[in-house]
């Protein structure tokens, strides 16, 4: 199942909404009594969960990047400075 099937603006929230909204779904198919009524549900969270972790990757694939980065910044400040 693609992401690429869920509507835009479902696919440009955060990650925290869409957590929230994943767990509506999971407290709503909870609050079922008839299971097989809700494989569109059951479809739709698993769309959700592929977007969430590729959104998740690409959130932490930044922050290492950017830690990277600040890393090497410190290391030319502290390589400029002169011991004495």
């Amino acid at each position: 199942m693609k992401d690429k099937n869920l509507p835009h603006d479902i696919q440009s929230k955060s990650v925290e909404e869409l957590t929230d909204l994943a767990n509506n779904i999971i407290e709503n198919l909870e609050n079922k009594n008839n299971l097989e009524s809700s494989i569109d549900e059951y479809h739709m969270l698993i769309k959700l969960n592929n977007l969430i972790e590729k959104k998740f990757q690409r959130n932490s694939k930044k922050i290492s990047e950017s830690t990277k980065e600040k890393i090497q910044e410190v290391l030319k400040k502290d390589n400029g400075k002169k011991v004495k």
